[in-house]
């Protein structure tokens, strides 16, 4: 019999290798990947790359308390027009996701309008390790501990309480590694030097490579004192790349993650971009920027994400200290990782193993981010025939705006599958169904 949903002649990219062929869906779930496949409704990849939809281990979505910078329903569809098909959204919204009531209201929220999956974190704060140590390991996939001030009011400065979080955490915990003593000490030495009128290509000076080596050598140290399983989100720097070590994920316990702005910008693009690209850490120089292409090469570096924050073009307007830090980021994220495919600096086998297929080992998520037999049907087609002109394309992200402007990327997003059911196809929301939650081998 034939099968109910057939993607046609398609570069099918998985566990490092590239199949040509087919790929059959049947009741949401990968049937058949390979050969030949007749299919009583087809979509034609015309030798496109299909691959297994992103897996953003770090966005903010903002609701609840945030919505007028966006929401679970706008991000959520920004996400699944860029290839990324489920998330991990963080704790800094208001009320602050800290505790198990929190954290179900989310799962509850979502339920009703997210159109990709969804999980969320545990937010960690200086007085809350009774629901750290309580926290239901299926309902959050992980605790956020801000070790430095940003976004959120969530920064965990007490040592006591770092030490108890680190021996007691029953989850992975997931790191924002910045020192604010040094933050504060170079912003008062910016405001000496520039008054109220501090340049916008300042803050990778005020949020210096320093400060973000105090914090995570903090946050290595004290998980290998306890063992924890520790994760160091959105790294910036040459100097942090000691604290980790290369290979895979299975060998470690303390692992890494870079963001695709870090990546894909560096402290030269502050002239064109200016507060547009101001993010926690910083934007750093090239050498930074080197450095952490050459640890995704070498895999010092586990995990690429997007950190997606959106802001209202209002807020990212005013002198440096009144814009927020925080960019959009969802919606181009994978475009921009083709980019360095294009330019042969990573291969497609790389990205689709540190957006996919390494996310889903580090959280433990069940049959997701491989393209196998039985899988859940999250899978992106991406042609590297076609472009996309940022400018002329719908932004879903509810802020409106993307620091990717005036740029045309070399490939084109044309499909997006969710749990097997078609959502984006040529430039528009085909579905309103909305994801599930993600589930996990623990």
């Amino acid at each position: 019999m034939p099968t109910s949903l057939v993607i046609k002649n398609a570069r099918i990219v998985n566990e490092g290798t590239i199949t040509e062929g087919d790929l059959s869906i049947s009741s949401n779930r990968i049937e058949k990947v390979g050969g030949v496949i007749d299919g009583t409704n087809e979509v034609d990849a015309n030798g496109a790359w299909l691959i297994p939809g992103m897996i953003d281990d770090q966005v903010h979505f903002r609701e609840p308390g945030l919505e007028h910078k966006g929401s679970i329903a706008t991000e959520s569809r920004a996400a699944i027009a860029g290839g990324i098909t489920s998330y991990m959204e963080m704790p800094n919204c208001d009320p602050l996701t800290i505790n198990a009531k929190n954290l179900v209201d989310k799962h509850r929220r979502a339920a009703k309008k997210s159109m990709a999956n969804y999980a969320f974190y545990l937010g960690a704060t200086n007085d809350n390790l009774e629901d750290i140590k309580s926290v239901d390991i299926k309902l959050a996939c992980g605790v956020k501990v801000f070790m430095g001030a940003s976004t959120g009011n969530m920064l965990v400065d007490n040592p006591d309480s770092l030490e108890a979080i680190f021996a007691n955490s029953p989850l992975l915990i997931a790191t924002h590694c910045e020192d604010t003593p040094t933050i504060e000490s170079n912003q008062r030495k910016a405001e000496v030097q520039f008054g109220e009128n501090i340049p916008i290509s300042h803050h990778p000076i005020i949020r210096s490579e320093d400060a973000c080596f105090i914090s995570s050598s903090l946050a290595v140290d004290l998980a290998r004192r306890h063992n924890a399983r520790l994760h160091v989100l959105h790294l910036t720097t040459e100097k942090e790349m000691v604290h980790f070590e290369s290979g895979p994920i299975k060998n470690k316990r303390v692992t890494a993650e870079a963001c695709v702005h870090h990546l894909y910008f560096n402290q030269e693009s502050y002239e064109e971009k200016g507060a547009y690209i101001k993010c926690n850490p910083a934007i750093k120089t090239p050498k930074d920027q080197a450095a952490l292409i050459a640890a995704i090469q070498n895999d010092t570096i586990d995990v690429i994400a997007t950190d997606h924050a959106p802001h209202t073009q209002k807020e990212k307007t005013g002198t440096y200290t009144q814009t927020a830090a925080g960019l959009p980021l969802v919606q181009h994220a994978l475009l921009s990782l083709m980019e360095h495919v294009t330019d042969d600096v990573f291969s497609i086998e790389k990205i689709v193993h540190k957006t996919s297929h390494a996310p889903a080992e580090l959280f433990q998520v069940q049959e997701r981010g491989y393209i196998r037999e039985g899988y859940w049907a999250d899978l992106a087609i991406i042609d590297t025939k076609q472009s996309t002109i940022v400018n002329e394309e719908p932004i879903y992200a509810k802020c409106g705006w993307s620091p990717f402007s005036n740029t045309e990327f070399r490939s084109r997003i044309t499909h997006t599958f969710v749990n097997g059911n078609l959502v984006y196809a040529d430039g528009r929301i085909t579905s309103d169904l909305c994801g599930m939650p993600l589930e996990y081998t623990r």
